[in-house]
């Protein structure tokens, strides 16, 4: 039987990271939710389809085929056959993809993705609903936060170490307006399952937080 870790909570609290790492350490598959989310956001952009525009985005699901794939020991995410792994990250992308996991059709294609994924293997998965509907099961749930002003430094620190030029009160109010967007959509909105444990990594390194993890858990 397949062992499933849901981890959930807004942008920037550090989600991918803990569980990209915990993943490898206990030879997981990690599944990266909202990567899969941010493609479909991407082949929207693509399309020059609006984000309220639900009956075109609807159709544009029966042409979208979104895979994730290792490649020496690294997750890549590949939409219609192409590597979009690095396309999907910037904040166009990443505010596109809040707006259409709104979208039923979106989430109904996804989800049914994730949850056989959780059923055949032991995996972590993290994003926004994981714990609260799309693996309700889950053996292990975890809400992570941060605070806002946390969360920008983290995204102004990642984005200029690539030389992207940025602003951090900017992307402070970004991150705000998509918490918003994700705690009050319709479609499962982003919240703390009841039974899963919060930790809040504003002032944790990542080996901090997955430590705390292991030791809660006893893995």
């Amino acid at each position: 039987m397949s062992y499933n870790i849901a981890i959930d909570g807004p942008a920037g609290a550090g989600k991918s990271t803990i569980a990209k790492k915990l993943s490898k350490d206990l030879g997981y598959i990690y599944v990266d939710t909202g990567a899969m989310y941010r493609a479909m956001a991407l082949f929207i952009i693509r399309k020059n389809i609006e984000a309220n525009d639900a009956s075109q985005i609807a159709a544009a699901c029966e042409e979208v085929d979104i895979t994730i794939r290792y490649q020496e020991e690294n997750q890549q995410v590949f939409l219609n056959d192409e590597n979009v792994s690095e396309l999907i990250r910037t904040e166009t992308v990443g505010n596109m993809a809040s707006s259409v996991a709104k979208n039923a059709q979106v989430r109904t294609k996804l989800v049914e993705l994730q949850r056989t994924l959780a059923k055949t293997n032991n995996v972590v998965m993290d994003g926004r609903d994981i714990g609260s509907f799309v693996l309700p099961d889950a053996n292990i749930k975890i809400y992570l936060t941060a605070s806002s002003q946390v969360r920008a430094k983290r995204r102004f620190d990642e984005l200029s170490a690539k030389g992207i030029d940025c602003e951090l009160n900017a992307i402070k109010a970004d991150i705000e307006k998509r918490d918003y967007q994700d705690m009050n959509r319709e479609i499962s909105p982003l919240v703390q399952a009841r039974d899963a444990i919060l930790i809040d990594t504003s002032s944790m390194d990542i080996d901090q937080v997955v430590v705390t993890i292991k030791n809660r858990f006893g893995l």
